[in-house]
């Protein structure tokens, strides 16, 4: 485990601003590497920590952290290290348990246990974070289109997808483009100032996807036994209210996916969002957020 303690900055304490802008947040993970989220909601309210997928950034919960907000949440979407605003590993170093680390040392930071919301990548890491940690560190876990197994070919056309575009783009349109051409079942925006939250654009011009480059060189494979050891080893042990989420049109997370980390976690609860792919945030935002409010209705409940 990384050593130090994630220090959320001064700003955390404060209400939420007008309407539903957030909040800034920080963590300092292993005394310097520094991590930026975005906070909606009373910080005196029982915390959601949301965390991405590979690739993406907070903004992707951003319509799920008003809703957790307005339903009595405090909802805190943080870029993961080499995405989006927070800083890129010094050393290139992308493992997964580097990322599981540093989710212990968020939620260690936070006054008590947050649910922790992890789509993809913020998802393994958010179970793998819960079986490393020497105490308790969540109250509750969301995986989202994430378990113990992954089909293979999903994960390539998402690596595919990732190393399409080294040198960027020429323009927003043109990476809307590229997106369409991924995603066709999600209809093409008209506005893409959205996607400026996504990209980066660069002194030649250029737009480039806002996560560092290097964390490609960690590639999740799909099949070895060993990964499949640790995320069993990981799930078999949770012992703690659990929901997972499919997006029913999804390559990554099958039916037989899903079957499997339900016979290891029985406890577990279920949501299949109909005309979702592995995107299911972005691609169904209503039925997701609906799910997880669900779930949390009934955390609250049984406290």
């Amino acid at each position: 485990m990384t050593s130090g303690v994630a220090q959320p900055e001064d700003g955390e304490a404060g209400k939420a601003g007008p309407g539903n802008e957030p909040r800034p947040v920080r963590f300092t993970i292993d005394g310097s590497l520094q991590l930026v989220g975005d906070a909606w909601g009373d910080p005196a309210h029982p915390c959601v920590v949301l965390l991405h997928g590979g690739g993406q950034t907070r903004h992707a919960w951003a319509g799920t952290a008003v809703s957790l907000a307005a339903a009595g949440w405090h909802a805190m979407a943080i870029d993961q290290r080499g995405h989006g605003e927070s800083d890129w590993a010094s050393d290139g170093n992308y493992d997964r348990t580097r990322y599981a680390d540093d989710v212990i040392e968020i939620a260690q930071a936070l006054p008590s246990p947050p649910v922790l919301v992890g789509a993809s990548l913020g998802g393994i890491a958010s179970l793998m974070a819960i079986h490393r940690a020497s105490r308790p560190i969540a109250r509750a876990l969301v995986l989202v289109d994430i378990a113990t197994r992954m089909e293979p070919e999903g994960l390539d056309r998402i690596f595919t997808f990732m190393q399409a575009a080294p040198d960027g783009f020429a323009s927003l349109e043109e990476a809307a483009d590229a997106i369409a051409a991924y995603n066709p079942h999600r209809p093409r925006p008209s506005d893409l100032r959205g996607l400026e939250k996504n990209l980066r654009r660069g002194a030649d011009g250029r737009w480039r996807w806002h996560w560092d480059p290097r964390f490609l060189e960690q590639k999740i494979p799909a099949e070895p036994p060993q990964q499949w050891s640790a995320l069993d080893d990981a799930a078999r042990s949770l012992d703690l209210p659990t929901l997972l989420v499919r997006g029913r049109m999804s390559d990554i997370l099958s039916e037989e996916g899903a079957r499997v980390f339900l016979e290891q976690v029985p406890h577990a609860k279920f949501a299949d969002i109909s005309n979702a792919g592995h995107m299911v945030a972005g691609d169904r935002n209503d039925l997701f957020t609906n799910a997880v409010l669900e779930f949390l209705l009934e955390l609250e409940g049984a406290a």
